[in-house]
C-alpha cells in the first residue's frame, strides 16, 4: 500500500472522504510503524518515514472508516531513564476517535517481564490481547441542533451514570438499556424534563478499561475513572457492534438531550490513565513517549509521581500533553457538542513542578481558549498530593464542587454543635470562599451526595459503610462517620424512625435546592435509591448501583419536582450576585437578614452558641440587584426559611420586617401535604405570630399578597 507524506496536523487518524491521514507525536522515538488490521485480524505494518517536529505522519488512500489500526514505536528501552519503548507492544492512538476490542490481562500486555524486574524487557507481541484504534467518519447530520445555553445561575445538574440510569428502565427496549441510545429514549428524556433538571453530568464516557485486580475478582470498573482514550466515547455504551458506532450514537444522544432542553456535562479524567504505575500495562502513552505523557520521579525516572492514588499522573506540564488535553476538550465541545466539563482531581493538572499553581499552563490554556469560552468548566478542587485541597482557588470562569457545603450541611442537619455560622455561609453561596476573588455564587456547585459516597437514603440510614462486596475487606471508601445516620438512631422498621429519616432526606433536598449556587442532585436520590450501605460502589456494575425504577419513591419524586419548579420560578434562590446584608435604599429592607427563633437579629454570641441548632433567614426579593439578558431588573417575592436541626420542637416568632406583614406557608418538610396547603388554602401567618417546628424540620414562608408591594 503506497504511503504519501501526508500532514503533521491534525494528530490522529483523519478521514477526508478518499483516504486517511495518520499522525503520531513521539519526541523520543527512532521509528514508528502504522499497523493496519484486516477483517481476519491479519496485521500489515507500514513505516511512517516522514517526520515533522517529532510527528510521524503519512497519508493512505482507500483507508476508510471502520479500519482498525495501532502503532508500534521503536526507541531506547531504558526504564531507569524513563524510556520504555517496546515495538512488541501494539499501542492505541492517543487521538483515536473510536476504540474497538477488549483488553485481555495476559503477561504480553506488559512491557516488562512479570517474572523478573521492571528493567527486563518483554518481547511478546501484545496485538492479540489489546484494543485497536478505529478510523471514523467525521460527518453527522446534527439537523437543527442548538445548545440550550442555560445560564450557569439557572442550571440544575443531575449527576448520573449512563448505564446505571437506563439499565433497569422498563420502558426502554432491552437492547438499548445501558447505552447512549437508551439515554436518548423518550422514557429518560421525558422523565428528566418532568423532574425539572436542565443539565446532566455523566460519569466518565471516555473509553476506559477494567482494572486487572477487578477482573480477577469478577468485578468491573463501573464508574469509568480509568481512561485510556481521551477522544473516544466508551465502546461498551454503544448498542451497535459496528466499529465506530459509539461516536454516532453519542452524537445522537447529545442531539436528543439538547432537543429536550438539557445540557450535557462530561466528567473527564485527564489527571491519570489506565496504564498505572511502573508495574502496569503498556497500552498507549507509556510506549509512545513515556517521558512526555507522565510525571516521573526526578530521582528515579523508572517510577511515577502519583497525586491521584492510581499509580501515575498525566504530565500537563509538557506542551504536547497539554496540547492533547486541550485538543480533546475542543473536540468534545465543538465536534461532539457537549456543553461543559467536570474535571476529576483538577489540581493534578494545575501542578507546576510539584505544587498547585493558579497560573499554571493548564489553567492559562483553558482560560484563554476562545473555543471553550462558553463551556461550563467545573473543578473537583482537590487531589491526593501535598497542598491538594484547592477549594476557592480556581480562576474566574471556573465553578467548583464545594466539599465544604456537603460537610457542613450534613453536620448541621445531624445536630452538630457550632455549625450555624458556616451553614449560613454555605446556604447563601459561600461568599467567604469566593467573593474576595470576584467570583459569584454560581462558582459553588453545591451537593449533599454524589456518586462517590452514600446515596441519600443510605446517608440517613446506615451507621457504618457496607463495602464488603468490593473485595477489599470493607477497608475502601471514606471512614468519616461524622455524617452517618445523620443523628437518627434506631431500627429501620420502626415507623417513627423511618419517618424521621425521610424527613431528613427532605431537609437535605430542600436545603440543596434553595441554596445559592448551582445545585447538583445525585441520580436516584429523588427516587429513594439505596446501595445497601456501599459508599464506594465503583466496581458494582449490577443492581447495587443501577437505578431501580420499579421501586420508585413517588412521594420523594413529587417533592423534588416541586422544589425544582420553585427554584426555577423564583430568582431569589439563584441570585447572580452575593448578598450584601444591606438595603438598596432607605425604603427597603436589607437583602438578607438572619434571626434567632425568638425573632431577634442574630448577634455574634448567637452565631457562636455551641448549643444552638435553629435559626431563620429573611431573603428580600425586591433587593435582587441584577438584570436579565435583556437588561431588565430582576425582582421577586420575599421569603423566610426556618431551620430546626434539633431533635426537639422549637417555637419561631416571625420578625416584623418593614413589609410585608403577612406570610404564607409554602412547604414544611415535616408535612408532605404542606405544598398543597400553600397552593389551595394559603395558610397564613402574621408578623409577630409563632410557628412551632417539630424536630429536624424546615419551613419555607413566602410574602403574601405580592401584588401589593409598595
Amino acid at each position: 500500500m503506497k504511503t504519501l507524506p501526508g500532514q503533521s496536523t491534525p494528530l490522529g487518524a483523519t478521514y477526508d472522504g478518499a483516504g486517511t491521514n495518520f499522525a503520531l507525536f513521539s519526541e523520543g522515538a527512532e521509528r514508528v510503524e502504522l499497523c493496519l488490521f484486516d477483517e481476519r485480524g491479519v496485521e500489515s505494518r507500514i513505516e511512517l518515514t516522514t517526520v515533522t517536529d517529532f510527528v510521524y505522519h503519512g497519508y493512505l488512500r482507500d483507508v476508510h472508516p471502520g479500519q482498525r489500526y495501532g502503532f508500534r514505536v521503536y526507541g531506547p528501552w531504558n526504564p531507569a531513564n524513563g524510556q520504555r519503548f517496546n515495538p512488541a507492544k501494539l499501542l492505541l492512538d492517543p487521538y483515536a476517535k473510536a476504540i474497538d476490542g477488549e483488553l485481555h490481562w495476559v503477561p504480553a500486555t506488559y512491557d516488562h517481564r512479570l517474572d523478573q524486574s521492571i528493567y527486563s524487557q518483554d518481547t511478546t507481541d501484545s496485538a492479540p490481547f489489546v484494543p485497536r484504534s478505529v478510523v471514523v467518519s467525521p460527518w453527522f447530520d446534527w439537523k437543527n441542533d442548538s445548545r440550550p445555553n442555560i445560564d450557569l445561575a439557572d442550571t440544575i445538574i443531575y449527576e448520573a451514570h449512563l448505564k446505571g440510569l437506563t439499565q433497569l428502565h422498563p420502558d426502554i427496549e432491552p437492547e438499548l438499556r445501558g447505552t447512549y441510545r437508551g439515554m436518548a429514549e423518550p422514557a429518560i428524556l421525558d422523565y428528566l424534563v418532568d423532574l425539572g433538571v436542565n443539565a446532566i453530568e455523566l460519569l466518565p464516557v471516555h473509553h476506559f478499561v477494567h482494572d486487572h485486580r477487578l477482573a480477577e475478582l469478577g468485578l468491573r470498573n463501573y464508574w469509568g475513572y480509568n481512561t485510556i482514550g481521551f477522544f473516544a466515547p466508551h465502546r461498551g455504551y454503544a448498542s451497535s457492534s459496528t466499529r465506530g458506532a459509539a461516536v454516532y450514537e453519542f452524537k445522537e444522544m447529545v442531539r436528543a438531550l439538547h432537543d429536550a432542553g438539557i445540557e450535557v456535562i462530561l466528567d473527564v479524567v485527564y489527571n491519570h490513565t489506565a496504564e498505572g504505575n511502573h508495574l502496569g500495562p503498556t497500552l498507549s502513552f507509556k510506549g509512545i513517549d513515556n517521558e512526555t505523557y507522565y510525571r516521573l520521579q526526578p530521582d528515579d525516572p523508572s517510577l511515577y509521581l502519583d497525586f491521584t492514588g492510581t499509580g501515575n499522573s498525566f504530565n500537563a506540564q509538557h506542551p504536547q500533553t497539554l496540547r492533547l488535553i486541550m485538543d480533546s476538550l475542543r473536540y468534545w465541545y465543538s465536534e461532539m457538542r457537549v456543553d461543559g466539563f467536570r474535571f476529576d482531581l483538577a489540581p493534578v493538572l494545575a501542578r507546576e513542578e510539584y505544587y498547585v499553581d493558579r497560573f499554571s499552563g493548564f489553567l492559562d490554556a483553558v482560560h484563554q481558549d476562545p473555543a471553550l469560552a462558553d463551556a461550563k468548566i467545573i473543578a473537583e478542587p482537590w487531589d491526593l498530593g501535598e497542598g491538594g485541597y484547592q477549594l476557592g482557588n480556581f480562576p474566574n470562569g471556573w465553578s467548583e464542587w464545594n466539599g465544604r457545603y456537603r460537610d457542613i450541611t450534613r453536620d448541621y442537619w445531624r445536630g452538630q454543635p457550632g455549625t450555624l455560622a458556616e451553614f449560613a455561609s454555605r446556604f447563601t453561596g459561600s461568599a467567604d470562599i469566593y467573593q474576595a476573588r470576584g467570583r459569584q455564587p454560581q462558582a459553588s456547585v453545591n451537593f449533599v451526595t454524589v456518586h462517590d459516597g452514600f446515596t441519600l437514603v443510605d446517608l440517613v440510614s446506615y451507621e457504618q459503610k457496607h463495602n464488603d462486596a468490593n473485595g477489599e475487606g470493607n477497608e475502601d471508601g471514606t471512614n468519616d462517620n461524622r455524617s452517618w445516620n445523620c443523628g437518627i438512631e434506631g431500627p429501620s422498621d420502626d415507623p417513627i424512625v423511618s419517618e424521621l429519616r425521610n424527613r431528613q432526606r427532605r431537609n437535605f433536598l430542600t436545603t440543596l435546592l434553595l441554596s445559592q449556587g448551582v445545585p447538583l442532585l445525585l441520580a436516584g436520590d429523588e427516587l429513594g435509591r439505596s446501595q445497601g450501605g456501599n459508599n464506594n460502589a465503583y466496581c458494582q456494575d449490577n443492581r447495587t448501583s443501577w437505578v431501580d425504577w420499579l421501586g420508585k419513591d413517588q412521594e420523594t419524586f413529587e417533592f423534588v419536582k416541586l422544589l425544582m419548579a420553585l427554584r426555577k420560578e423564583h430568582p431569589t434562590f439563584r441570585r447572580r450576585q452575593h448578598f450584601t446584608g444591606h438595603a438598596a435604599s432607605r425604603a427597603q429592607s436589607p437583602d438578607i437578614a438572619w434571626f434567632t427563633p425568638a425573632g431577634t437579629v442574630m448577634n455574634e454570641a448567637d452565631w457562636h452558641d455551641e448549643g444552638a441548632r435553629s435559626l431563620m433567614v429573611y431573603m428580600n426579593g425586591l433587593a435582587i440587584v441584577d438584570r436579565d439578558r435583556r437588561g431588565e431588573l430582576i425582582t421577586d417575592d420575599s421569603f423566610f426559611v426556618l431551620f430546626n436541626a434539633s431533635g426537639d420542637e422549637v417555637s419561631f416568632s416571625i420578625p416584623k420586617i418593614s413589609w410585608p406583614t403577612t406570610w404564607e406557608l409554602v412547604l414544611d418538610t415535616a408535612d408532605l401535604a404542606s405544598p398543597l396547603v400553600a397552593l389551595e388554602g394559603n395558610l397564613q401567618y402574621e408578623a409577630g405570630s409563632n410557628l412551632h417546628l417539630v424536630g429536624h424540620s424546615l419551613v419555607l414562608l413566602r410574602q403574601a399578597n405580592s401584588s401589593t408591594k409598595p
